[in-house]
């Protein structure tokens, strides 16, 4: 597959997004995340509107002023068109602020996923494998004190649940099973390392 320039102007605009964040506990720059996340896109076949769909697939969620959402999707609709932003928002769980509490805001999403189309799926399980590959190989460095990265409502339990709970519903569509095969593994070898089968929602008996 070539790559075009609206590639490199979306890879422009990820990073004009993504300007000053970094990863979770740490001081990775975000745009290592979406540079992984598109590298495995691409890994698993998608095509370029698929790739321009993982660099972008946080813009909107991450939108700060003046970079408002519904700027970000007039931007993404007119360069790269509906596909493109179609992805992107199938990947945002949350483009208010402040977010709604977190298991909202995750049961929503698991809901929504299950009736995702295929390119959907491909980069928001693309986005789950380098996330959850990231926190198995953190979780071995720093054991159980890495659930303080995250929101208190989720913890181990929930971490661990969500994942599970992805797996599901990416599992459900029918899209993409190789992809959905190596997210399975990779949340299957955290639950064995952390002790914790997932389940979703974490608090349903």
């Amino acid at each position: 597959m070539k790559i075009s320039p609206r590639f490199h102007d979306a890879l422009s605009l990820a990073s004009e997004v993504h300007a000053g964040q970094v990863r979770k506990g740490t001081q990775i720059p975000y745009i290592a995340h979406v540079i992984g996340v598109t590298s495995i896109v691409l890994r698993f076949g998608g095509n370029e509107d698929e790739a321009i769909g993982g660099l972008l697939h946080d813009t909107i969620e991450d939108a700060k002023p003046p970079l408002t959402p519904d700027i970000l999707r007039a931007r993404i609709r007119d360069q790269f068109g509906d596909l493109v932003l179609e992805i992107v928002e199938g990947c945002t769980d949350s483009d208010v602020t402040p977010k709604p509490p977190w298991l909202k805001r995750k049961e929503a999403y698991i809901a929504r996923v299950a009736g995702e189309p295929a390119p959907v799926i491909l980069v928001s399980a693309a986005d789950k494998l380098h996330n959850a590959t990231a926190i198995l190989n953190d979780y071995r460095a720093f054991h159980d004190n890495l659930w303080m990265r995250f929101n208190p409502e989720a913890g181990k339990a929930g971490t661990v649940g969500y994942y599970r709970g992805l797996v599901t519903a990416y599992r459900s569509t029918g899209h993409h099973k190789e992809l959905i095969n190596a997210l399975d593994t990779v949340v299957g070898q955290l639950e064995a390392e952390t002790g914790h089968k997932g389940k979703w929602p974490p608090n349903r008996a």
